[in-house]
């Protein structure tokens, strides 16, 4: 099919009228990085100046806006992470989530010393581990995603762009405290397969905590029914948060009494307005917060979470799917030249792909001068970030021609 066949019998294609659209991008291809915002956030944000920060003012804490980040959270839950009530929170940004639920979860196990991650895993979630690790005097076990025992000759070609169960379990030991993954590789877009690496933690006695920043809102998630122990991501990217949005925590409802994150402030104490001496921490999720929730960084993500509930999240999953395949498709034909650094089975990668060539450095400075937005992830990957209920087909196309006729 045609890019132009794929819109015309694109089921979703009519939800792109409700994003902002603007005049000087032809091609948007980095939803995954900084999501479109939706034209009922334009209005949102402003009726919240107006009618509730410039009218109600402080009154405005006490009537709704303490309980935000649990009732948005809950709504996460319901619509993209498959987690019952009670168990996400907005807060912070990731990595301040991150430092606080790999801290609990090390406190947990005290005498496991170890703490699994891999090298291709996003800087933050690495360089927070390296912190933790030297803060505590913990062990770091690195993974390097892509590298098994066996020569490849029988193994999945896939397998080259992600952390394995096969590597997962080879690095398991009963000193492991923590495994910290990537649901979705942010360079390769590499799927996990987290129900089964979730059980071979689970089995070695340790904790698992995934990283949703790069699926959630575009891949089914199923935390509860998975068993998955901790999760966080950011709101900014498929959720359409806005920049510096509120990144979310999820802690899964038998361990919440059980682990105490080390960021004590105010707000995730018991009774935080008494003002009291000593830490209590507050009962169930409440007690991952520490300051001031983020009320305006809470906005814009409502109307998106909303849209992914009236929309269903299979049905974007099933989009994504066919922008992907349409991408590889097209690079294939028009960029022979150029590596596919992620899956091609559509069961084992995300919502982007990245397609490495020397001179991407350079080249992407002159698309973005075109309106052409797709990103640069080095050494030498362009990443199309595709984010299925703003992007067309049609852009999809105009993207990879601008990549391969540069300037024309």
């Amino acid at each position: 099919m045609t890019s132009f066949e794929h819109d015309v019998a694109d089921s979703l294609g009519a939800h792109r009228a409700l994003f902002f659209q603007s005049n000087d991008v032809a091609a948007y291809l980095d939803g995954n990085s900084l999501g479109r915002p939706l034209g009922a956030s334009v209005e949102r944000i402003a009726r919240f100046v107006t009618e509730q920060w410039g009218s109600r003012l402080i009154r405005g804490w006490d009537e709704q806006w303490l309980s935000l980040p649990e009732t948005v959270g809950d709504e996460l839950g319901r619509v993209a992470l498959g987690a019952a009530a009670g168990q996400v929170i907005f807060a912070d940004s990731t990595t301040v989530l991150l430092y606080k639920l790999i801290r609990a979860a090390c406190e947990f196990n005290p005498e496991r010393t170890e703490i699994v991650i891999d090298r291709a895993n996003f800087p933050t979630d690495r360089y927070v581990v390296e912190g933790i690790v030297a803060e505590r005097g913990l062990s770091v076990v690195w993974i390097d995603a892509g590298k098994t025992e066996r020569d490849g000759s029988d193994g999945d070609p896939d397998d080259a762009f992600g952390v394995t169960p096969a590597q997962v379990q080879a690095a398991l030991t009963d000193r492991t405290a923590l495994v910290v993954l990537s649901h979705v590789a942010f360079r390769s877009g590499f799927l996990a397969d987290v129900p089964a690496i979730t059980a071979l933690v689970h089995d070695a006695g340790a904790l698992v905590l995934w990283d949703l920043s790069h699926s959630v809102g575009v891949v089914p998630t199923e935390l509860d029914a998975w068993g998955v122990d901790l999760a966080t991501g950011c709101s900014y990217k498929y959720l359409c948060g806005g920049p510096g949005a509120p990144a979310f925590a999820y802690v899964r409802l038998e361990l919440q009494a059980q682990l105490r994150q080390p960021i004590q402030g105010w707000l995730g104490t018991r009774a935080p307005f008494e003002m009291g001496q000593g830490y209590t921490p507050a009962d169930g999720i409440r007690s991952f917060a520490s300051g001031t929730p983020p009320i305006t960084g809470m906005l814009a993500l409502q109307d998106m979470i909303a849209l992914i509930g009236e929309v269903g999240i299979m049905a974007i999953r099933e989009k994504s799917v066919a922008l992907t395949e349409h991408a590889i498709a097209l690079s294939d034909e028009l960029l022979p030249d150029a590596v596919l650094s992620t899956p091609r089975a559509a069961h084992r990668r995300g919502s982007h792909i990245t397609l490495d060539r020397e001179g991407f450095a350079e080249l992407v400075p002159k698309l973005w001068a075109q309106g052409v937005i797709p990103d640069f992830r080095g050494p030498t990957g362009i990443r199309i970030g595709l984010s299925p209920l703003s992007t067309s087909f049609t852009e999809v196309e105009l993207g990879i021609l601008a990549i391969r006729y540069p300037g024309e």
